[in-house]
């Protein structure tokens, strides 16, 4: 299994706690918060991660390098800010897998990967959202969800089932899209959008598991008791 994780962005509404180096390795319980996102991935079975780096990479690669505790790293480094969606696609470039697991780089959701990846090759997915449940819709992507698990739009979070952050994509269906890698595209607002007016195959699987994401101050302060190492 190879996975690629975003985490390439400015971090900007965590720069009054966290300034010195970029998002995902902000500081939670003494430990970079990416080394924890890397060693529950590889807990659930990833032995290759595609990174997509931009804003101070040089403090990702240095402290990563080719390899973490038995799992092969690469790059993709965005020379300009991508979006998240050109993020993945400049990952994904250097990715071989037929599914390639796509993470968020400041969300830990301890979602089992051995139950999901069945899941997504059951429904024949192009896409397959992990879901969970909130009320915020000023920060997720709510999803319309029928009762198979076919995701049918995109809404605003009332209470509902809400994007969790971690996804499988079939990397050919990411080829089919009109974006290609070094443009610029939005995950959300773009990408998925279109792969759904073209008739992807686009599930949600709701996962009841710890859920974190350090984005804002108040929940990266929480973290470190929410994250059991």
């Amino acid at each position: 299994m190879e996975a690629v994780v975003l985490a390439g962005g400015f971090g900007t509404r965590l720069r009054s706690v966290v300034s010195e180096v970029p998002k995902p390795m902000a500081p939670v319980g003494g430990r970079p918060f990416l080394e924890l996102l890397l060693d529950y991935w590889i807990r659930q079975g990833v032995r290759r991660f595609v990174l997509s780096i931009g804003y101070l990479a040089e403090k990702i690669t240095s402290h990563f390098g080719r390899a973490w505790h038995g799992a092969d790293i690469a790059y993709a480094h965005e020379v300009e800010p991508l979006g998240t969606g050109g993020g993945l696609l400049l990952a994904a470039a250097e990715a071989s897998a037929e599914d390639l697991l796509v993470l968020n780089g400041d969300t830990f959701f301890a979602v089992d990967l051995p139950g999901f990846a069945a899941f997504h090759r059951e429904h024949r997915a192009d896409c397959t959202f992990s879901l969970f449940r909130s009320t915020d819709p000023k920060r997720y992507l709510g999803l319309a969800v029928e009762a198979d698990g076919r995701v049918r739009g995109m809404e605003a979070v009332q209470g509902g089932l809400a994007n969790g952050g971690v996804y499988l994509f079939r990397r050919e269906s990411l080829a089919r899209l009109p974006w290609r890698a070094g443009e610029r595209a939005s995950l959300e607002a773009d990408m998925l959008p279109h792969g759904l007016r073209e008739g992807w195959r686009v599930y949600g699987r709701p996962c009841d598991a710890t859920f974190i994401d350090i984005g804002v101050p108040e929940d990266y302060r929480r973290a470190a008791e929410v994250i059991k190492a």
